[in-house]
C-alpha cells in the first residue's frame, strides 16, 4: 500500500536527532511515492514516451528529481563531487516551456530504466547520509545546508503531482490501474450551484522569514490588499456546468476568447476539456490518471486558464453580470473565512488532498468548508492574479530561477491544491503558477465583483540585480569607459585575426549583449548562462528586439528604461543568436565545435572552475580561441577556497589566478596575450563601481 503522506516538516523543534529522523522519513516518503507512480506503466518502453509535446519523455522526470538534489547541493557548496555528471546534465533543465528548454531528441541519450533506478538509489543513499551528518541547528534557516535537502524533497513532491498529469495524458493502453491509486467511483450526487456573499476586508499576503514551514522564495514578503465585497460560487464549476458551455458552442464562439485564447484554439484545435474523451455517439467519458470512467457531471471540470476565462465570459453574457475568476487575495479571504488552520494543524482528512482519499477528483459537494465547498483540495483553482513577488521578495541563491522567470505576466496563480498535492503544496501560503495554456489537475470557481487592476509587471521591473545588469550591458557609458560587453566582443574579434569565425560560445552571457555583439562577425553565436533570470532577458531581446527594466535613480525613485537592438545597430544579429540555460562546470556535450569561447567575469564565480577548464578544450575547434576575463575577486560564497585557482599563498609563494590558469591550460593551450579591460557598473546615478578585469587570450594547440 502507498504510505500515508507526511505533511511539511516543522523547521523548529527541541531535538536535533529527532529532527534528522523526521527529515529522513519525509525524504523517503516522498521518494517512494514518486517512484510508485512509475509502476503504473504497461512496460518499460513507456518511460521513453512523450505524452505532451512541450515536455520531455517521462524518463526525464524520473531522473530529474534525483539529479536536482545533486545539482543544488553542488551549487550551494554542500558537496563537491557529482555522482554522475552526464545524468546530472541530462536531467537538469526543461519543465516549463521556456525558450531555452532544449527538447531536441538528438541532444539526449536516455539511460535504461535499470540504470536510472540505480542512479536514483545512489542519490538516495547520499541524501540519507547527508541528513545524518550535515550541521544542523534548530530552527532550520534558509542559509543552512539542510535547507537544500528540504528544497529537494519539496521539489520532488511538486513532481509527484506534475508527473501524474503527464501520466493522465498518456494513451490509455500505456497505463494500468494501480491499487494504491484508487479512483472515485461513488454515486453521482445532484447539485445546483449558487453564489455566496463574501464581506471584504483588508488582507495581508505573504509570510516572514521566521515562518515554521519550508517555503519557496515567492511566499516571503508582504502585500496588503483591500478586498472589496464579492460573491463566489458555492461549488467549483462542475463537468455538468461546463457541459452547457460546450453544448452551446463555446469553443467556437470567438466572443468568449481573448487573443491568447484564440491562438490556443487555432493551435490545439480543442472542442472540449482535455480529460473528456468523446465517444462515437457524442457522449463523453472522463480520463483519470490511469483509467477511463463514466462521465460524472458532479466532478469538478479540469481545464486551463484560457478555457476557464472563456466560460466566465459565456456566463457573464448569459446572466448579464460581470463574472470572473477570483484573485489571489479573494481566495485567501475564503481560506481565512473558512477557519482553516495551516500545517501541522490542518486536517487533511476533511478535504480531497494529500492523496488521502482518491487518485482523482470527487463530487464538488463532498467537502464543506462552512457554506463553501472545496476551498482547498479536489482540484487547483485558477485565479486572475499573475505570479509576482511581494514587497521584500528575495530569490534563494541555490534556486534563483524558481519564481522570477514566472514574473512575466504570462503565468497565472493556482490556489488550493488538488487531490495529488502534498508537502508544501497544501500549506496556506503556497504559491504556484503556470502558463495559461498549461494543464494541471486544475479547475475554477467563479466570482462576481469589481474589476481587478491589471498587473503587467515583468522580470526586469521586479529583479534589482537583473535590472542592474541590463543597465550595465545595454545602458549608458560613464567616465569615458567603453561598454564592457561591446569592448570584450571587439577585442575578441581583433584577436581572432584571420581565423575563421563560424561559431562562438558566449559563456556566462548574463543578459546577452556580448552575444549580439559577437554576432556582428560570427555566423552563429550561442549564449549560455547558469541563471535563467539573465538568459530570459537575452531571449526576450532576441524575440522582440526590445527590453524594459527599472533603473534605480535615488532612494525609492526609479525610472523605466527601454533598450532596443536597433538603437545599438544590432537588429541584424538576432537571427544568429541562441540563448540557453546551462552550467559551465557541466555543459551538455553538443555545445562544442566553436571557433571562439568567451567567458567574461565567470571564472571566479564557478563552484569548481577546474571542472570547466578540464573540459574547455573539447569545446573548441583546432586553433580556436579561449578568452577569459575576470577581476579575480574570489569569494568563498561562490567557490570553496581550496578550489580557487589563485589569490593565495602556497609554501610561502604567492599564487596568482593567471599562474593557476597557466598550469591548468598548459597541455592544450598557449597563452597569446593578456591585457586589462576596465568596466563601470552604475548602482545609482551617483554611485559607481570602477573595476579592472584581466583578459587572457589562449589559443588551442
Amino acid at each position: 500500500m502507498i504510505e500515508k503522506q507526511m505533511m511539511s516538516i516543522n523547521l523548529d523543534g527541541k531535538s536535533v536527532e529527532e529532527k534528522r529522523r523526521e527529515i529522513r522519513r519525509y525524504f523517503n516518503n516522498s521518494s517512494r511515492t514518486f517512484e510508485k507512480l512509475f509502476e503504473c506503466f504497461r512496460d518499460e518502453d513507456v518511460f521513453y514516451e512523450q505524452p505532451e509535446s512541450t515536455r520531455h519523455p517521462l524518463m526525464f522526470y524520473f531522473g530529474h528529481t534525483a539529479a536536482f538534489f545533486i545539482n543544488k547541493l553542488m551549487v550551494a557548496n554542500v558537496i563537491d563531487k557529482r555522482i554522475n555528471a552526464e545524468y546530472e546534465n541530462t536531467f537538469a533543465v526543461g519543465v516549463d516551456e521556456m525558450r531555452w528548454d532544449d527538447l531536441e531528441k538528438i541532444h539526449y541519450k536516455w539511460p535504461s530504466v535499470d540504470e536510472a533506478k540505480a542512479y536514483r538509489a545512489k542519490v538516495r543513499k547520499l541524501v540519507e547520509e547527508l541528513i545524518e551528518t550535515l550541521p544542523l541547528t534548530l530552527p532550520i534557516k534558509q542559509e543552512d545546508p539542510m535547507w537544500i535537502i528540504l528544497m529537494g524533497i519539496e521539489h520532488e513532491r511538486i513532481h509527484i503531482e506534475t508527473s501524474s498529469v503527464l501520466h493522465r495524458q498518456l494513451p490509455l493502453e500505456m497505463a494500468k490501474p494501480h491499487k494504491d491509486f484508487p479512483v472515485f467511483s461513488g454515486d453521482i450526487s445532484a447539485h445546483r450551484n449558487s453564489m455566496v456573499s463574501i464581506e471584504g476586508k483588508i488582507i495581508s499576503l505573504g509570510k516572514d522569514e521566521n515562518h515554521h514551514l519550508y517555503g519557496w522564495d515567492n511566499e516571503y514578503g508582504v502585500k496588503t490588499v483591500d478586498v472589496k465585497d464579492f460573491q463566489t460560487s458555492k461549488y467549483l464549476i462542475s463537468n455538468g456546468d461546463f457541459l452547457r458551455f460546450v453544448q452551446a458552442g463555446g469553443y467556437k464562439d470567438t466572443r468568449f476568447w481573448d487573443e491568447e485564447g484564440l491562438d490556443f484554439l487555432k493551435e490545439e484545435k480543442v472542442e472540449h476539456p482535455p480529460f473528456w474523451v468523446k465517444q462515437r455517439n457524442g457522449s463523453f467519458k472522463i480520463r483519470e490518471m490511469l483509467e477511463e470512467m463514466p462521465f460524472n457531471p458532479a466532478l469538478p471540470v479540469e481545464v486551463n486558464y484560457l478555457e476557464a476565462k472563456a466560460y466566465t465570459k459565456f456566463l457573464s453574457l448569459k446572466e448579464k453580470k460581470h463574472i470572473r475568476l477570483p484573485s489571489e487575495a479573494e481566495w485567501m479571504l475564503l481560506y481565512e473565512r473558512a477557519g482553516l488552520e495551516d500545517v501541522p494543524a490542518f486536517n487533511v482528512k476533511k478535504a480531497n488532498i494529500n492523496l488521502e482519499k482518491y487518485a482523482s477528483s470527487c463530487p464538488v459537494d463532498t467537502f464543506d468548508f462552512d457554506d463553501i465547498y472545496d476551498v482547498v483540495g479536489n482540484v487547483w483553482q485558477w485565479t486572475e492574479s499573475h505570479m509576482e513577488g511581494y514587497d521584500g521578495f528575495k530569490y534563494h541563491p541555490a534556486y534563483d530561477d524558481f519564481s522570477i522567470p514566472c514574473f512575466d505576466a504570462k503565468h497565472n496563480l493556482i490556489k488550493g491544491g488538488s487531490w495529488a498535492s502534498t508537502g508544501n503544496e497544501i500549506t496556506k501560503y503556497a504559491r504556484y503558477a503556470f502558463r495559461r495554456h498549461f494543464y494541471q489537475h486544475a479547475g475554477f470557481r467563479t466570482v462576481i465583483g469589481d474589476d481587478l487592476k491589471d498587473n503587467n509587471d515583468n522580470i526586469y521591473e521586479t529583479d534589482t540585480l537583473v535590472s542592474q545588469y541590463c543597465e550595465f550591458q545595454y545602458g549608458d557609458t560613464h567616465f569615458g569607459v567603453e561598454n564592457f560587453a561591446a569592448a570584450c566582443a571587439q577585442k575578441a574579434i581583433m584577436y581572432m585575426g584571420e581565423h575563421k569565425m563560424s561559431s562562438a560560445l558566449d559563456l556566462g552571457c548574463a543578459t546577452g549583449r556580448t552575444s549580439f555583439e559577437l554576432a556582428r562577425h560570427f555566423d552563429k553565436v550561442t549564449g549560455i548562462d547558469f541563471s535563467a533570470r539573465f538568459v530570459q532577458v537575452g531571449a526576450e531581446m532576441q524575440r522582440d528586439g526590445v527590453i524594459h527594466y527599472m533603473r534605480q535613480e535615488e532612494g525609492a525613485l526609479s525610472s523605466k528604461q527601454e533598450r532596443t537592438l536597433s538603437a545599438l545597430g544590432l537588429e541584424d544579429t538576432a537571427s544568429k543568436v541562441d540563448f540557453w540555460q546551462g552550467d559551465a562546470c557541466n555543459l551538455k556535450e553538443h555545445f562544442s565545435g566553436y571557433d571562439l569561447l568567451l567567458a567574461t567575469n565567470l571564472i571566479d564565480r564557478l563552484y569548481n572552475p577546474m571542472l570547466f577548464l578540464d573540459d574547455v578544450a573539447e569545446r573548441l575547434n583546432e586553433g580556436g580561441l579561449l578568452i577569459l576575463t575576470s577581476p579575480y575577486t574570489w569569494l568563498e560564497e561562490y567557490t570553496k577556497k581550496e578550489l580557487w585557482l589563485g589569490g593565495y599563498m602556497e609554501d610561502g609563494v604567492e599564487v596568482s589566478t593567471l599562474d593557476g590558469l597557466k598550469f591548468a591550460l598548459a597541455e592544450s593551450f598557449e597563452l597569446v596575450a593578456t591585457e586589462d579591460v576596465p568596466f563601470v557598473i552604475s548602482e545609482t546615478p551617483r554611485k559607481f563601481q570602477h573595476t579592472l578585469a584581466q583578459m587572457s587570450v589562449w589559443r588551442k594547440k
